[in-house]
């Protein structure tokens, strides 16, 4: 699986355990106050019943998404999508949420998102998904995170 529209510098390709150190790197510099821990990293790059997909621009791993499938639930959630701060605005989380989203067959995709991360929020409303449900205090810092949903046809 691997796609580049027209306008885009990055390439999306399945990851492995290999980019272990690349989704360090990521991660930290992504979700600064929320930074997943080695363990989580070492899970999410190597449990079945996880797509993990990675953006690419000239070999370098630059943006990383996961999306962990539960089939009793016919339910998909995408833990995480994130991109590195050079490297957005070129549509590269687009992408990557694009990516994810045709890899699920489940009948719904839920994620959770900051209320403060705007861009994010539109990505997600531009994608057809739904405020469903709110966490309180879900964040590290104390920050609620809101539940959305996209049902599938």
């Amino acid at each position: 699986m691997s796609s580049q529209p027209p306008d885009s510098q990055a390439q999306i390709q399945p990851a492995t355990w290999r980019d272990l150190n690349s989704l360090r790197h990521i991660e930290k510099v992504c979700f600064p106050k929320d930074a997943w821990p080695l363990w989580d990293l070492i899970g999410v790059l190597t449990l079945p019943d996880v797509i993990r997909l990675k953006a690419v621009c000239e070999d370098k791993m630059i943006g990383f998404s996961a999306v962990d499938l539960r089939p009793s639930e016919q339910t998909a959630w995408i833990a995480t999508i994130g991109v590195l701060p050079e490297y957005r605005g070129r549509g590269i989380g687009r992408q990557l949420l694009q990516a994810s989203e045709e890899a699920v067959t489940l009948r719904s995709i839920r994620l959770n998102v900051r209320p403060t991360n705007y861009v994010a929020l539109q990505l997600y409303q531009d994608f057809g998904y739904q405020k469903i449900g709110l966490w309180t205090a879900y964040y590290s810092d104390g920050e609620d995170a809101l539940v959305m949903e996209k049902l599938r046809k």
